[in-house]
């Protein structure tokens, strides 16, 4: 389906304010009503062109991790390299932020994140692990880590876990994301 540029100007905008909302309230207090509000346009547009608002948060959470090229980066070095990667994600961007939000309530978003792990970290695992057969086991643990440290850092802000700096953080992540990625025992 084609849009005129007014439309992809509009779907833009709506977006835009989707993001928005959803990182600030979280899906359950987020409103078609806010987000229409917020682009300027009346809520039945954003019905228009979303259908309901499940359907936008899932455009709204269009999201790639953009993992690095680890390719050059000698083995030994890849947890932190990958912790490092993440913690700065992590810390700008709010829609990322709304995701592993609605992912704890919404089977939508819960498979969203689900399939964002798999399709941008499992190709890391397939790449470095012992066993190519356990890369989606490492990618789901790597995420267990990096979702966890996100959820109590971000979400649910424990103090010794926010207080931590950026270096600190990694210092403690990084060795268990290295044993999940190459790691025998």
């Amino acid at each position: 389906m084609t849009f005129s540029p007014r439309s992809e100007q509009t779907r833009a905008a709506i977006l835009a304010a989707a993001r928005r909302r959803f990182a600030a309230d979280g899906f359950d207090r987020t409103t078609i009503r806010a987000i229409a509000a917020d682009a300027g346009i009346d809520p039945s547009m954003v019905m228009r062109y979303y259908g309901n608002k499940e359907r936008l948060f899932a455009a709204a959470a269009e999201f790639d991790l953009r993992m690095p090229d680890l390719t050059g980066t000698p083995e030994s070095d890849l947890g932190h390299a990958l912790v490092s990667h993440f913690l700065s994600r992590w810390e700008g961007d709010e829609t990322l932020l709304a995701l592993l939000r609605a992912a704890v309530t919404q089977d939508a978003a819960a498979e969203r994140m689900r399939t964002i792990f798999a399709a941008q970290v499992g190709p890391l695992a397939a790449r470095v692990a012992p066993d190519p057969a356990e890369a989606a086991t490492r990618a789901g643990l790597i995420a267990t880590q990096v979702l966890g440290f996100a959820l109590c850092r971000f979400v649910l802000r424990l103090p010794p876990v926010v207080a931590l700096d950026h270096d600190a953080a990694i210092a403690w992540l990084a060795p268990t994301v290295q044993r999940y990625l190459t790691g025998t025992d």
